[in-house]
């Protein structure tokens, strides 16, 4: 392949490929506060699956990179110009159908790579094996890797120091100086259950935001960015690999 991305290759350069794993990007299209574009998400989903397949292959996984689906579960953002929202069933739907064309061609291993909050696949996941009990769906979050904190010190979920340090490193083109950005103040829930953690619901954005960002971006940099990218592609081209190489028919539990 010359590419880690589908988009990216040809026929002449696929049709002899064996593929054993494929990679679908799952981000969405909303409001990153005043200084980071509508398709943060998929910026950096995009660009952590690709670079993590490309270390994988050169490992000798054999992986490849579907084109992002660009829109997820905004149902708290609707009011929110511009923000596009996909139901959990519409997601339903298009991965079912993702699973379906893979399993005709005996390509038996999908990982679902997510780059929004709202979206949560585990139920859908359920659902769709059901109907392909041949295949491995799993998904991930890269936000939800645990050492996040050994490279930013403010708190937060959205357009915050992480994902604005992020895109300074992925597209700086398309980031605002920092003077534009907003505060990413919020408010937090009444309910102290649901601020712990073990109670939840819904959070309406225009609630709990002005700027629409969760977490001050102020202490973002490139070089932040690029630290944290490239920790985050080993430990990801780590698992592909492993995945890869998982013969599914030895089962796959110990």
């Amino acid at each position: 392949m010359t590419s880690a991305y589908l988009a990216e290759n040809n026929w002449k350069t696929i049709k002899d490929q064996d593929i054993e794993l494929v990679i679908l990007p799952w981000g969405a299209t909303e409001a990153h506060n005043y200084h980071l574009p509508y398709a943060t998400d998929n910026y950096q989903v995009e660009a952590i699956s690709g670079a993590a397949v490309q270390k994988a292959n050169e490992q000798g996984a054999k992986a490849i990179v579907l084109p992002a689906i660009p829109f997820g579960v905004n149902t708290g953002q609707q009011d929110l110009k511009l923000t596009i929202n996909f139901y959990p069933s519409t997601q339903t739907k298009i991965l079912g159908d993702v699973a379906e064309s893979l399993s005709r061609q005996r390509i038996r291993k999908l990982l679902i790579m997510n780059g929004h909050g709202g979206n949560d696949f585990k139920q859908i996941i359920r659902e769709v094996n059901a109907r392909f009990p041949e295949m491995l769906i799993c998904t991930s979050s890269w936000f939800k890797l645990s050492d996040r904190d050994r490279f930013f010190e403010a708190p937060g979920d959205h357009a915050d120091e992480s994902e604005t340090s992020l895109m300074m490193y992925l597209r700086p083109d398309l980031v605002l100086p920092l003077s534009e950005a907003g505060n990413g103040e919020s408010k937090s829930f009444r309910l102290q259950a649901i601020n712990e953690g073990w109670v939840w619901a819904e959070r309406k954005w225009s609630q709990v935001s002005k700027d629409t960002g969760i977490g001050s971006p102020y202490l973002a940099s490139a070089e932040k960015g690029r630290e944290f990218f490239e920790y985050l592609v080993e430990a990801y081209s780590q698992f592909l690999l492993q995945l890869s190489k998982l013969d599914l028919d030895e089962g796959l539990f110990e």
